[in-house]
C-alpha cells in the first residue's frame, strides 16, 4: 500500500505543478488542434525546390493529387504508436481546404496494403481498390496532363516493416513500386511536387526528376492543414532534417550481417554489433566523406539567409564560450533559420568525429532584417570518453567552432584554443 500511495502521490504532485490557476487548457479544444497544426507546419522540411514552384499560386485552377498516403489514416499504424484522436485531416482535405474554388483532382497511383488495423482504436479501414497497378497509374498519368499543380503524397505508411514497431524495414527504397511510379509521373509532369510521409529516411532515386520535394513526417490530427499551409506558402518551410538521408544503404555504416540482422549466438539469443562505435549517423559521413543525398541539419526556406564572420567570446576556454555570428535575411519574405554550431578537434588525441553538433539557434527574420546570434557551450562539450580511465576527459589543443546551415552547409567558423 505505501508503494501505491507513492505512485499516486507522483500523478498528483505532476498534475498540481501543471494545472494550477484558471487556465488548465484542455484536450481536443480549437486551441489545441491549432497549436497541432502550427507545430506539424513548423516541422516540416524543405529538400528542393527547383525553379520556385512553391510556394503554390493562390489561382490555381486545377489540382491534382497523387498517391495512396494523400488519403491514408496514419495514427492508426505502427502497434502502439497507435493514436486516439477526435479527427485527423487528410493531405488531400488539406489541399481542398486551402482551394476551395479549384478543381481537385484525386487519382490513388499506386496501391499498398488495402487493409489495415489499429491496435487500439479504429478498427478496420479497407482502402481496397478494384483496379491493377498498370490500371491505377494509366489513370494517374492521364489526370496530371492539364492540371496547374500535380502533388505527389508518397513514402511508408506504419504499416508492418513501414516505420512499424518489432518490424524492420525491408528495403531502403520506397515500397509498392513507388520509385517507377514517380519517376513515370515526372516524365510527363517534371514540375511535379513530392511530399515524403516517413519517420524515416528513404532513397530518392527519382529526386533529379522532380521539381520539389517535402519531408512530410507523421504530423497528427492536423497533417493535412500543416503540409497544405507550407506548400501554399502560408507558412515558410523552416525544419531541418535530424538525421541523414543516404543515397543508397550501402553508403552507411551497416556493412556485415553482424551488424545486421544480427547472429544468433545462443538459440533464440541474437546478438547485434555496433561496429561503427562513435561514428553514428552524420558522424558516419563525414568520415567516410561520403555524399549524402540530403544531409543531416540540412533544409531549405521559401527566403534566403546569409551568414556573417562567427566570433567568439575569448581565444581560449576557460569554463564556457559564446559565439557570435550575424545572420540577414537576404530574400523577399520573412522566414526563420535554423542556426547550427558543430565543433571539431583540429589535431585529436584519439580518434575522433570530424565535427559534432553541439548547439542551435532558431531565429526570426523579416526581410533585410539582421539579427546577431549567440549560442553558448561549456568545456563539457569538448569532453570524451577514455575507456582506460573511465572518465570524460577535455583534451588540450586548438578546436574549431564551425557555424553552420548544416552538416555539410559550414558558413563561418572561429578558432580556440584549450588549455
Amino acid at each position: 500500500m505505501d508503494d501505491l500511495n507513492e505512485k499516486v502521490r507522483r500523478v498528483l504532485r505532476l498534475n498540481f505543478r501543471t494545472l494550477q490557476g484558471s487556465d488548465n487548457g484542455s484536450f481536443c479544444s480549437p486551441e489545441h488542434f491549432a497549436d497541432c497544426r502550427k507545430i506539424g507546419a513548423a516541422g516540416v522540411v524543405l529538400l528542393k525546390n527547383e525553379g520556385g514552384v512553391l510556394p503554390m499560386r493562390s489561382d490555381a485552377r486545377k489540382i491534382v493529387v497523387l498517391g495512396e498516403n494523400a488519403i491514408r489514416p496514419m495514427v492508426v499504424g505502427g502497434s502502439s504508436s497507435s493514436l486516439k484522436t477526435k479527427y485527423e485531416i487528410s493531405p488531400l482535405q488539406g489541399i481542398q481546404d486551402a482551394y476551395p474554388d479549384a478543381e481537385v483532382v484525386y487519382q490513388r497511383a499506386y496501391q499498398g496494403e488495402p487493409k489495415l488495423t489499429g491496435s487500439y482504436n479504429y478498427g478496420l479501414y479497407d482502402l481496397t481498390d478494384p483496379r491493377s497497378a498498370e490500371q491505377l497509374l494509366a489513370d494517374a498519368l492521364a489526370a496530371v496532363k492539364d492540371a496547374d499543380y500535380v502533388i505527389f503524397f508518397g513514402g511508408l505508411n506504419k504499416n508492418k516493416c513501414q516505420d512499424c514497431e518489432g518490424r524492420d524495414r525491408l528495403d531502403y527504397h520506397l515500397p509498392y513500386g513507388q520509385d517507377g511510379v514517380i519517376a513515370a509521373l515526372a516524365a510527363v509532369r517534371p514540375d511535379m511536387i513530392f511530399v515524403n510521409i516517413s519517420g524515416s529516411p528513404v532513397a530518392m532515386p527519382f529526386a533529379e526528376n522532380v521539381a520539389a520535394i517535402l519531408q512530410g513526417w507523421y504530423l497528427g490530427s492536423e497533417t493535412g492543414h500543416a503540409l497544405a499551409d507550407v506548400l501554399t506558402g502560408k507558412v515558410n518551410p523552416s525544419g531541418k532534417l535530424p538525421f541523414t538521408f543516404p543515397r543508397e544503404l550501402e553508403d552507411g555504416p551497416i556493412k556485415t550481417e553482424r551488424q545486421y540482422p544480427g547472429i544468433e549466438e545462443t538459440p533464440g539469443l541474437w546478438q547485434t554489433y555496433y561496429d561503427e562505435g562513435i561514428y553514428v549517423g552524420y558522424r558516419w559521413y563525414d568520415k567516410q566523406d561520403v555524399t549524402p543525398l540530403w544531409a543531416f541539419g540540412y533544409g531549405l526556406s521559401y527566403t534566403t539567409f546569409e551568414y556573417g564572420k562567427a566570433s567568439l567570446s575569448s581565444g581560449t576556454m576557460n569554463k564556457q564560450l559564446t559565439v557570435k555570428v550575424p545572420v540577414t535575411n537576404t530574400g523577399k519574405v520573412a522566414g526563420a533559420e535554423v542556426v547550427q554550431l558543430y565543433l571539431s578537434a583540429c589535431e585529436p588525441a584519439v580518434d575522433r568525429p570530424v565535427q559534432e553538433l553541439k548547439g542551435f539557434e532558431k531565429v526570426w527574420l523579416e526581410p533585410g532584417q539582421t539579427k546577431t546570434v549567440s549560442i553558448t557551450f561549456d568545456r563539457d562539450a569538448l569532453a570524451r570518453f577514455d575507456a582506460d580511465a573511465h572518465q570524460w576527459v577535455v583534451d588540450a589543443g586548438t578546436y574549431k567552432a564551425l557555424v553552420a546551415a548544416s552538416s555539410r552547409d559550414i558558413r563561418s567558423e572561429a578558432s580556440f584554443r584549450v588549455k
